[in-house]
């Protein structure tokens, strides 16, 4: 893995871009802000992204493909069964969240705000939709909307990040007890959605 020395000035610029707009979302973030967090002058992050907006669209795409471009190999693969993709998944889901806790609700919030169009950065509704997951979840499920499926899995993953800060702010977990907490749910998430889907 680089350094931050190895690192060229518009990949310093992004990384500390990341975490700026992650902390302080686009609204409270200041370009000033971003360039001391890099160690840069604001002329030079000027120079590169000329515009808060230009570089917030440049995070916000790293984001979002982190945030769901990752599972787009799982749930089109011809060859896995649905019981095998949704084990993919939810490890998959569990590793990134895991490494980056802050990204849903950074992401969720941004989102909300309409601050960017997600779309436009990755036709994720598209794949999805015509996607071997979905055509699984139907000949398995027929008399059920999929999405009921997709969202309790959404929920089941992504939640516990949302809702860690809420835990801890009535000391009802520490970073330790949820880390655990965490592991014990990679293991259940697959379970739960298996006993739906044959219920």
């Amino acid at each position: 893995m680089m350094t931050t020395t190895e690192l060229s000035t518009e990949d310093k610029i992004l990384l500390a871009a990341s975490k700026v707009f992650t902390e302080k979302g686009f609204s409270g973030a200041r370009t000033r802000d971003i360039a001391e967090e890099a160690g840069i002058n604001l002329a030079l992050l000027n120079y590169y992204f000329r515009t808060k907006e230009k570089l917030f669209e440049q995070v916000m795409k790293v984001k979002i493909v982190l945030l769901f471009g990752q599972i787009i190999p799982i749930v089109t693969n011809e060859k896995t069964s649905l019981d095998e993709k949704i084990d993919l998944a939810s490890a998959k889901y569990f590793d990134i969240l895991t490494k980056n806790p802050n990204l849903p609700i950074f992401v969720l919030s941004e989102i909300q705000k309409k601050t960017s169009d997600v779309k436009s950065i990755l036709p994720f509704e598209k794949v999805l939709n015509n996607s071997y997951l979905m055509q699984q979840i139907k000949e398995r499920k027929s008399e059920v909307n999929p999405f009921h499926f997709l969202l309790n899995f959404l929920s089941m993953t992504v939640f516990p990040f949302l809702g860690k800060p809420i835990l801890q702010s009535f000391d009802l977990m520490n970073d330790a007890e949820f880390q655990q907490f965490v592991e014990e749910r990679k293991t259940m998430v697959p379970m739960w959605i298996k006993m739906m889907l044959n219920s």
